[in-house]
């Protein structure tokens, strides 16, 4: 790394060598079954420079062909953006702790008995369902060298475990499955009871009809049908085009004041943790919403600099791309009410779980609109059974500006989302 910034320093105003390694061991299951475990390594090298103001830019898989990364870095400058930032020099990182040693030894073995017993437990609630799964062990280690002096080396080790399942009665086909993942490793107890529950709250079906009525969405709920909209409003370099609703709206109370959402990579243990983002700038907690009022966006350095203001370490690479704004750990504050007390307000309503094909609608305005994968019927305060063939369509802003309640049932979903329940007065149903 050091020889190719010192090689790229010759050539260019200021440059910059990122790299990032992993060692992955995912252990999968297929039909109820063992399917693989395999090992793979990988390592992505990245370049970026400014040469004659300009970003130039490449990727390797190595850091073997040094002078042939800065050849296409410094010809790619030559049509690349106006570079309006400069890399942040010595930095003093936060303490983050992301890193458990006890990962890393985990022994195959036990991966592989700890996925046969999330399904032996499953099917054992329903033995006609049909499961795969997964067991994941990962470390990363990431470095970052610039030409201002800046320096950033950490590793963070990963451990996750999942199970989707179907189950086909005649012509239905009903789908359930959760995820959870840590820096830790993790037991299969949370997955396991998450899927019995909605196997049980499935068992029966149950008629809704098309009209407007109260919701209910669980964590998974949230993050399949209002997180699009959410991530893209608050996304910096969306409001410096002027695309988000949000624009120009910090300090206005947009939303109920129940909502407080905030981003915060400096939370122990978590995969969407770390101690700076892949820019070398340190990780921070960022209010995004605060009782209710636009407190801010999410930055990296480039749309910081064009915005006239700091980057909030949100600068994020897709396996070495250039870096965008992008949310770390996306953070909606829990409530005091619980899921099951939601449901006994409700005299008749839906609860969702799974929305298919939401982000498919005008996500930039907020809009959704898609198919309840997984949904249930709240008649008189209780469940009632399972939803089919039912849509639902809203507008995020027009449904978060006025909650009912905030569940106390705060869940990890997938890695960079943490979310309650979420319980709305009304959102527009359509049946067949």
């Amino acid at each position: 790394m050091e020889e190719l910034l010192a090689l790229a320093r010759k050539v260019s105003e200021a440059s910059e060598v990122y790299v990032v390694s992993s060692e992955e061991t995912p252990v999968r299951f297929e039909a109820n079954r063992l399917k693989s475990v395999q090992s793979r390594e990988s390592v992505v090298v990245a370049l970026r420079l400014i040469k004659n103001g300009r970003t130039g830019y490449a990727v390797s898989t190595g850091l073997d062909n040094r002078q042939g990364l800065l050849k296409s870095s410094v010809d790619t400058a030559e049509f690349g953006i106006e570079a309006k930032f400069e890399f942040p020099g010595f930095q003093k990182y936060p303490a983050v702790r992301v890193h458990d040693k006890v990962v890393l030894s985990v022994p195959i073995e036990d991966m592989i008995k700890l996925g046969e017993l999330m399904i032996e437990r499953v099917r054992r609630h329903n033995p006609d369902i049909l499961c795969s799964g997964s067991v994941v062990k990962s470390l990363y280690r990431v470095k970052i060298m610039n030409s201002s002096g800046g320096k950033a080396d950490y590793e963070l080790t990963s451990f996750g475990v999942g199970l989707e399942g179907t189950l086909v009665r005649g012509t239905d086909m009903l789908f359930v499955g959760d995820y959870e993942s840590s820096c830790h490793p993790i037991d299969i107890e949370s997955v396991v009871a998450t899927v019995k529950r909605q196997l049980e709250w499935a068992k029966n079906q149950a008629e809704i009809e098309t009209k407007t009525m109260p919701v209910i969405f669980t964590s998974d709920g949230v993050a399949s049908t209002l997180l699009a909209p959410l991530m893209s409003a608050f996304n910096g370099k969306t409001v410096l085009q002027g695309a988000s609703p949000l624009c120009g709206r910090v300090g206005e109370v947009v939303f109920d004041k129940k909502l407080t959402l905030y981003d915060d990579t400096t939370i122990p243990y978590r995969p969407g943790s770390r101690p700076c983002d892949d820019e070398g700038v340190p990780s921070q907690k960022t209010p995004l919403v605060l009782g209710g009022k636009v407190m801010g966006f999410l930055y990296d350095l480039q749309t910081a600099a064009l915005a006239k203001t700091k980057s909030t370490g949100n600068g994020e690479r897709g396996r070495g791309s250039l870096p965008q704004p992008s949310p770390g750990a996306f953070i909606i504050s829990e409530g005091k009410t619980s899921l099951a007390e939601m449901i006994r307000d409700i005299k008749e309503g839906i609860l969702i779980e799974n929305v298919m094909g939401a982000e498919m609608g005008n996500i930039l305005c907020g809009d959704f609109s898609g198919n309840v994968l997984l949904g249930y019927r709240i008649e008189k305060g209780e469940i009632a059974g399972r939803v089919k063939d039912t849509m639902v369509f809203g507008n995020v802003y027009e449904l978060l500006k006025d909650i009912a309640g905030i569940g106390s049932d705060g869940k990890w979903v997938a890695s960079s989302l943490f979310t309650p329940s979420i319980y709305c007065p009304k959102l527009s149903v359509a049946t067949k």
